[in-house]
């Protein structure tokens, strides 16, 4: 997760995609697991036009064996590939509401103690067979243990019991930035719902594809999965600095 500030008139863009930008200059962008050495940044704005680059730390993932787990969830049979199709739509439709809220500016606090047992990007083997890399922040806590709202945001997505997933919560941080939280047992807000960071949402489950009760926290910004530890240790709780790029609002 980037955060940074222009002047509001300018407008940015990452690679060609356009970022969105507040009133006040401050936007949000994200990097996910496979970024690349560097990124350029274009700025327009009444002093014209600049490209940033900025280096970009790589990193190593570990591999993370996984037995036990239902084999439906590791090979879906086929007469519920439509089912996961349309729950991803859903995710899919969530993610991609752009708002102009900016609760991420105020910083991120956990939403559950606990040990930390999954970490972003590690590649998983569940029964033997490789799948997907993991995305987000796992922490193990016993079924029932309430889930605090990271940061202040608005519910965009409640499902009961989606096929990978579980109990699935998404609240909206603003600018295209989210969170995701899954495997819930129960779910204590409603969509469209307002709340402000340590709020109850949720209660830790083991629904879903899952071994045993934890809470499987990811961030989104748009389509791209960023790293919700990253976040906590850059951005806690009260920050609200991002570095000027060009022009004084």
């Amino acid at each position: 997760m980037v955060v940074g500030r222009v002047a509001p008139v300018a407008r940015v863009t990452l690679a060609g995609k356009r970022v969105e930008v507040g009133s006040d200059g401050y936007f949000v962008l994200g990097l996910g697991r496979d970024a690349p050495p560097e990124i350029e940044l274009t700025v327009i704005d009444p002093l014209g036009q600049r490209s940033l680059r900025f280096a970009v730390g790589q990193r190593q993932y570990q591999v993370q064996r996984i037995d036990g787990v239902p084999q439906r969830t590791v090979t879906p049979p086929p007469e519920v590939l439509e089912r996961i199709r349309r729950e991803q739509q859903l995710v899919d439709r969530a993610r991609g509401r752009i708002s102009s809220r900016q609760d991420f500016l105020d910083g991120f606090t956990r939403p559950l103690e606990g040990p930390i047992t999954g970490v972003y990007g590690s590649a998983r083997i569940y029964n033997g067979v490789p799948r997907n890399p993991h995305y987000g922040l796992d922490i193990a806590a016993p079924t029932g243990t309430l889930v605090r709202a990271p940061a202040a945001g608005v519910v965009r997505l409640v499902h009961p019991d989606m096929y990978f997933s579980g109990g699935t919560l998404i609240l909206d941080h603003g600018q295209g930035l989210s969170s995701t939280f899954i495997h819930l047992s129960e779910i204590l807000v409603e969509e469209g719902a307002e709340v402000a960071r340590g709020d109850a949402i949720a209660r830790v489950g083991a629904t879903g594809r899952a071994t045993g009760p934890h809470l499987d926290w990811r961030m989104n910004w748009r389509d791209v999965r960023i790293d919700p530890d990253l976040v906590l240790s850059h951005f806690p709780a009260g920050h609200r600095e991002a570095p000027m790029l060009g022009l004084e609002p």
